[in-house]
Protein backbone atom coordinates (compact mmCIF):
# COMPACT_ATOMS: atom_id res chain seq x y z
CA UNK A 1 0.00 0.00 0.00
CA UNK A 2 2.68 2.42 0.86
CA UNK A 3 4.57 1.39 -2.04
CA UNK A 4 1.36 2.53 -4.46
CA UNK A 5 1.23 5.54 -2.65
CA UNK A 6 5.01 6.23 -3.45
CA UNK A 7 4.51 5.79 -7.27
CA UNK A 8 1.52 7.55 -7.58
CA UNK A 9 3.80 10.70 -5.63
CA UNK A 10 6.51 10.13 -7.92
CA UNK A 11 4.52 10.37 -11.00
CA UNK A 12 2.91 13.35 -9.87
CA UNK A 13 5.81 15.03 -8.95
CA UNK A 14 6.85 14.38 -12.69
CA UNK A 15 4.02 15.76 -13.94
CA UNK A 16 4.33 19.02 -11.95
CA UNK A 17 7.42 19.30 -13.07
CA UNK A 18 6.81 19.18 -16.82
CA UNK A 19 7.51 15.29 -17.24
CA UNK A 20 5.14 12.61 -18.66
CA UNK A 21 4.40 9.27 -17.00
CA UNK A 22 6.77 7.43 -19.34
CA UNK A 23 9.83 10.18 -18.00
CA UNK A 24 9.70 11.75 -21.20
CA UNK A 25 9.66 15.73 -20.84
CA UNK A 26 6.37 16.73 -22.05
CA UNK A 27 6.96 20.02 -24.45
CA UNK A 28 4.67 22.60 -23.96
CA UNK A 29 2.81 24.61 -27.32
CA UNK A 30 4.88 27.15 -28.17
CA UNK A 31 4.40 30.19 -30.79
CA UNK A 32 5.55 29.26 -34.00
CA UNK A 33 7.10 31.83 -35.75
CA UNK A 34 8.65 32.23 -39.35
CA UNK A 35 11.55 34.13 -41.08
CA UNK A 36 11.81 35.89 -44.51
CA UNK A 37 15.40 37.00 -45.39
CA UNK A 38 15.72 40.60 -46.88
CA UNK A 39 18.48 39.89 -49.36
CA UNK A 40 19.94 41.02 -52.70
CA UNK A 41 16.27 42.92 -52.95
CA UNK A 42 14.64 40.15 -52.85
CA UNK A 43 12.45 38.14 -50.27
CA UNK A 44 13.82 35.25 -49.98
CA UNK A 45 11.11 33.13 -49.45
CA UNK A 46 9.05 35.08 -51.41
CA UNK A 47 5.81 33.14 -50.36
CA UNK A 48 5.28 31.42 -46.88
CA UNK A 49 2.67 29.45 -46.02
CA UNK A 50 1.87 29.71 -41.54
CA UNK A 51 -0.78 28.47 -39.62
CA UNK A 52 -2.61 30.87 -37.62
CA UNK A 53 -1.11 32.54 -34.87
CA UNK A 54 2.50 32.53 -36.55
CA UNK A 55 4.62 35.46 -36.02
CA UNK A 56 6.79 36.05 -39.22
CA UNK A 57 10.11 38.08 -38.97
CA UNK A 58 11.38 39.80 -41.96
CA UNK A 59 15.48 40.12 -41.55
CA UNK A 60 17.51 42.68 -43.79
CA UNK A 61 20.42 41.14 -44.80
CA UNK A 62 21.05 44.13 -47.49
CA UNK A 63 23.18 46.77 -47.21
CA UNK A 64 20.37 49.05 -48.11
CA UNK A 65 17.27 49.75 -45.97
CA UNK A 66 14.03 48.00 -46.76
CA UNK A 67 10.06 47.88 -45.88
CA UNK A 68 7.63 45.50 -45.58
CA UNK A 69 4.08 46.76 -46.12
CA UNK A 70 0.94 45.10 -46.55
CA UNK A 71 -1.23 45.84 -49.74
CA UNK A 72 -4.24 46.30 -47.48
CA UNK A 73 -2.05 48.61 -44.67
CA UNK A 74 -2.32 45.83 -42.02
CA UNK A 75 1.04 45.98 -41.12
CA UNK A 76 3.68 48.55 -42.10
CA UNK A 77 7.37 48.51 -40.78
CA UNK A 78 9.01 51.61 -40.66
CA UNK A 79 13.17 51.64 -42.42
CA UNK A 80 14.37 48.62 -41.70
CA UNK A 81 18.36 49.11 -41.44
CA UNK A 82 21.10 45.96 -42.68
CA UNK A 83 20.49 43.28 -39.82
CA UNK A 84 17.41 44.54 -38.38
CA UNK A 85 14.06 42.86 -38.10
CA UNK A 86 10.49 43.74 -38.32
CA UNK A 87 7.70 41.23 -37.14
CA UNK A 88 3.91 40.40 -37.19
CA UNK A 89 1.84 37.98 -35.86
CA UNK A 90 -0.69 36.49 -38.56
CA UNK A 91 -3.81 35.87 -36.38
CA UNK A 92 -6.45 35.35 -39.27
CA UNK A 93 -6.53 32.64 -41.85
CA UNK A 94 -6.05 34.06 -45.66
CA UNK A 95 -3.57 35.46 -48.09
CA UNK A 96 -1.40 38.84 -47.33
CA UNK A 97 0.79 40.03 -50.21
CA UNK A 98 3.45 42.58 -48.99
CA UNK A 99 6.14 45.21 -50.69
CA UNK A 100 9.03 47.01 -50.38
CA UNK A 101 7.67 50.82 -50.36
CA UNK A 102 10.96 51.98 -51.29
CA UNK A 103 11.64 48.89 -53.86
CA UNK A 104 8.20 48.41 -55.22
CA UNK A 105 9.52 45.70 -57.33
CA UNK A 106 10.24 43.97 -53.95
CA UNK A 107 7.11 41.74 -53.16
CA UNK A 108 6.30 38.63 -51.77
CA UNK A 109 3.00 36.47 -50.30
CA UNK A 110 2.24 35.34 -46.35
CA UNK A 111 -0.68 32.50 -46.69
CA UNK A 112 -1.97 31.41 -43.19
CA UNK A 113 -3.97 28.46 -42.63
Amino acid sequence: MIFRGYRALAVLSMAALGWGATGAPVQADSPSTSQILIKDFMFTPMSLTVKAGTTVTWANKDDEPHTVVSDTGLFRSGAVDTDETFTFKFAKPGTYHFTCSIHPRMVGTIVVQ
